[in-house]
């Protein structure tokens, strides 16, 4: 991304912006994971695997929802279409993401969070796609859902920091090898990701629950155990596609 396309959004400039919201190839959805957040990993479990993955530069876990098993592969893509009923929040919202300005002159924060856009995106259009603004400057629903998603994902990143503090201190997380083996016998070996120990999980004691639970992270270190019985869904998605 370059982000010298990256941009402010206003009512101004973009008044006429609209935004091509279909999934595809060209768009960039072809993608074998994205990153999730546990803001909304009740949505995502429903749908795809929840796994870990520690950034190589920092060795810092980060939350990653599976959409394919090999490089460049989206099994819920097709016809141009994203077939689930929840599409990943850092999807929904391209091409905008959480920006951060300083207001201090105007009496707000230093670093306030607002919304940018990267105009260098090819989903931005004037003639066709999801309006941004309507005629006389106000939000579309569209944009009001965009706010709502970015606005999710900028607390979900914040709460990955301790919710992943808390797993380590718990030694709940641990690695895991996936084997897929399809109908024409080829094999892919998925390396270098972690999840939820179950039995760990449930060897907890009160403390470590009610620990847990208060912080907000019960939940979620249940939805990203579960999430792994959705490994069957992408083998079946794969194995229709051979």
């Amino acid at each position: 991304m370059d982000n010298s396309n990256i941009v402010a959004l206003n009512n101004i400039h973009h008044k006429d912006l609209k935004i091509i919201t279909t999934h595809s190839e060209h768009f960039g959805s072809n993608v074998a994971s994205v990153i999730t957040f546990p803001s909304e990993f009740s949505q995502i479990q429903r749908e795809y695997p929840i796994l870990f993955q520690k950034l190589p530069e920092t060795e810092e876990f980060q939350s990653i929802a599976l959409l394919g098993i090999k490089p460049g592969e989206n099994l819920f893509l097709r016809d141009n279409e994203w077939h689930a009923s929840y599409i990943p929040a850092i999807i929904s919202c391209e091409p905008f993401i959480i920006g951060f300005e300083d207001q201090s002159n105007t009496g707000g924060s230093e670093r306030q969070p607002i919304i940018h856009i990267d105009m260098s995106s090819p989903r931005i259009s004037k003639t066709e796609g999801a309006a941004v603004f309507r005629e006389f400057g106000g939000n579309t629903e569209y944009l009001e859902k965009i706010t709502q998603n970015l606005h999710a994902l900028y607390q979900g990143l914040s709460a990955s920091q301790t919710m992943f503090a808390l797993f380590n201190e718990l030694e709940l997380i641990d690695p895991v090898s996936l084997e897929i083996k399809l109908n024409n016998e080829q094999v892919y070996r998925l390396q270098g990701n972690y999840t939820i120990n179950p039995d760990k999980l449930a060897a907890l004691d009160g403390d470590s629950l009610s620990k847990l639970h208060r912080a907000g992270f019960l939940e979620c270190a249940f939805f990203v155990s579960a999430s792994l019985n959705n490994m069957q869904r992408i083998i079946e998605i794969k194995n229709s596609r051979l």
